[in-house]
């Protein structure tokens, strides 16, 4: 009982470094309407519009910043799942 309780603690200390690792991380998403800043824990961190707003094509730059930040939420997901493959599940690893 105390050895799962051990696994279960240890578990719990490498998902909050894991955690603190993703929060840190920030990736990035671009096109030619915006960009977009995303950390690993998928909190936006910024939008840029690399345009100028008086001359821009509003339904285009909607769909930019549509497109751009699911791109950066999937790219996001990925690094997560890659930190998170690393930690093993007690009883398994």
């Amino acid at each position: 009982m105390f050895d799962k309780m051990k696994e279960l603690m240890e578990m719990k200390r490498k998902m909050e470094e894991i955690k603190k690792e993703l929060d840190s991380i920030t990736l990035e998403s671009e096109d030619n309407y915006v960009k977009v800043g995303i950390s690993a824990s998928q909190n936006v961190t910024g939008v840029t519009v690399k345009v100028d707003l008086a001359t821009a094509d509003k339904a285009r730059l909607e769909a930019s910043l549509t497109e751009t930040i699911n791109r950066a939420i999937r790219q996001s997901q990925k690094t997560a799942a890659e930190k998170m493959s690393k930690l093993s599940l007690p009883g398994m690893g």
